[in-house]
């Protein structure tokens, strides 16, 4: 680590700045493209709207066997089966207990 570059605190300042204006510029991209899509979504077409017709065309794909439209209606009505690892190592376990000791007597 010694070919790190100590900052000032003016340089910190600076760098700090330019990544608050960017994060403001890509937040209010993200906010453009949601309302653009919530608007595309609400255009009528001839059997409703943009938002029903993918719908319908979602529920076709799932009822002819497509795995993955079978999915993403799952997980948006909200039934995504909870995914979880359990991971047993007894040495590892005393660790954390350990710092987790310490931590509370803090």
């Amino acid at each position: 680590m010694s070919n790190l570059k100590k900052l000032t605190s003016e340089e910190a300042r600076i760098n700090g700045s330019k990544g608050g204006k960017k994060s403001v510029e890509v937040r209010r991209q993200k906010k453009l493209l949601k309302e653009l899509l919530e608007e595309a979504l609400e255009k009528e077409t001839k059997t409703g709207n943009v938002a029903v017709d993918i719908t319908t065309a979602l529920i076709k794909r799932a009822k002819d066997g497509n795995i993955k439209a079978y999915e993403v209606i799952r997980d948006t009505l909200g039934q995504k089966p909870v995914e979880s690892v359990k991971i047993e190592n007894p040495q590892a376990t005393k660790v954390l207990e350990s710092i987790n000791k310490q931590l509370k007597k803090k």
